[in-house]
């Protein structure tokens, strides 16, 4: 067990805070990698010691058992202050214990005044800064947002935290594919057809319209984590899984990553759900929905194609979609390989492609492969094998926790990638500015815009 570390959340009244974040912490400190951890939670908003504590104990929910949980709880206390003051960022460092972390809950404008404000005080030795996407709100100014992060600590010490990569289901990609000899000798353009990256949910709006409206699906989804996902799905076999070989390997596919052809009118489509029913709700349009402004357009359904230019990857469209308000969730990674060259005569080929879909919630792995059919063997058939991949030890947010406290930044974004997957989506936010791409509408609890192949179930 290290020493005693301090977690300080700005923007603790949030929800992020309450529904992922303190969950993630109780997650890790009942787990054979929890730290000690003095909490301190603050914001502008008034809380008593009460009010907080309660919120504290909610959040763990029954995981409050180990001794180390217990120890947090006692010692947590809420400072309220304005963040981007340097003499409150002082007395949150006084209250500190050990090297502390301080996460950003917090929207990224108020963000950067933290930050600008850390650069006019000493700041304690040790000190990890810990940033929720969206970094920076185009390639300038994630790069702007990098060089001020940088006056306050170096790179190593910066966690640009991305919870998707905190997924069991994404991690376990990085065993399903370098850890066996079955898929890595076909994992390229000879053998697969096409790469689709879904994150489609059913919920709507959900009053999140003062981050969401400004971003979109596909700044929300498809610009930070999709792209992650992508990443290691294409990426070439690391020397190791650590902070250098892997961010190495995943900024590298990166580099080589644009949209199809140069074409973000032809290789992208947006939609915004109209007013439909979901499971028997109501929902109203999103146009109609508190705190959305219609002058922005903003797209609830984005796609879009690239293209990895890659001796591996060359002439594989990767199609990553991100919805809500749709008809069903559909959280996956569906790979489809090319048919066989030539089907020796006398046997009846099989009405549908070769497939491994890697779900990430619920965590499983399917493949789909033509065999034999039952009764007649001259009649192809698709047989499905079907395996859970188990529970996660800790949450997304406990795993990104743990890398931070334990000062490994394999699951954090560096620094020249924040600013890569800016430029990679750039084209398309142009376009769609210009209003070149079409916004359509498609009812709330519906598969997508009529024509939209990919809406479809493979």
């Amino acid at each position: 067990m290290t020493e005693t570390s301090t977690l300080i959340i700005l923007g603790a009244s949030g929800d992020l805070t309450e529904r992922l974040l303190l969950p993630g912490l109780a997650s890790l400190l009942k787990s054979d990698r929890g730290v000690d951890v003095k909490l301190i939670g603050t914001g502008r908003s008034e809380r008593s010691t009460e009010e907080w504590d309660d919120v504290v104990k909610t959040a763990f929910n029954g995981d409050a058992g180990s001794d180390l949980a217990k120890r947090t709880l006692a010692s947590s206390e809420y400072i309220q202050g304005d963040p981007t003051d340097p003499e409150h960022l002082k007395k949150l460092f006084a209250a500190s214990e050990g090297a502390p972390v301080m996460y950003f809950a917090l929207p990224p404008a108020i963000s950067t005044k933290v930050i600008k404000a850390l650069e006019e005080i000493d700041v304690p030795d040790g000190l990890r800064l810990a940033l929720e996407k969206p970094f920076g709100s185009d390639e300038q100014g994630a790069r702007d947002l990098n060089e001020e992060l940088l006056k306050v600590i170096p790179e190593e010490r910066i966690h640009r935290t991305d919870h998707f990569l905190g997924r069991s289901t994404v991690l376990d990609i990085i065993g399903l594919r370098f850890a066996n000899r079955l898929f890595e000798p076909v994992w390229n353009g000879d053998n697969i057809e096409k790469v689709e990256i879904f994150y489609d949910e059913v919920l709507g709006l959900e009053g999140r319209a003062q981050y969401y409206d400004k971003a979109g699906a596909l700044i929300d989804m498809i610009q930070s984590h999709l792209l992650q996902v992508l990443a290691i799905i294409a990426m070439d076999a690391p020397s190791s899984i650590d902070s250098i070989e892997l961010r190495s390997e995943i900024a590298r596919v990166l580099r080589a990553t644009w949209v199809k052809d140069g074409d973000p009118v032809a290789s992208s489509r947006r939609g915004q759900y109209s007013a439909g029913t979901i499971d028997g709700k109501d929902v109203p349009a999103y146009s109609d929905e508190d705190g959305v402004d219609n002058e922005r357009q903003t797209e609830t359904l984005a796609e879009v194609e690239f293209e990895i230019k890659t001796r591996r990857w060359a002439g594989v469209p990767f199609i990553l979609r991100s919805g809500k308000g749709m008809t069903k969730v559909r959280k996956e990674v569906l790979i489809t390989f090319k048919p066989v060259p030539v089907l020796p005569a006398g046997l009846k080929g099989a009405s549908s492609p070769d497939t491994l879909r890697i779900e990430i919630s619920p965590e499983t792995l399917e493949l789909g492969v033509t065999t034999n059919g039952q009764g007649n063997p001259f009649s192809l058939e698709k047989s499905v094998f079907k395996t859970d991949l188990g529970k996660p030890e800790l949450t997304p947010y406990g795993e990104v926790l743990s890398g931070i406290f334990h000062d490994d930044p394999t699951l954090s974004i560096r620094g020249d990638v924040a600013e890569r997957c800016w430029a990679i989506v750039q084209p398309v936010i142009d376009a769609w500015q210009a209003d070149d791409v079409p916004l359509e509408k498609y009812p709330a609890g519906s598969s997508g815009p009529e024509g939209w192949t990919t809406s479809k179930e493979a």
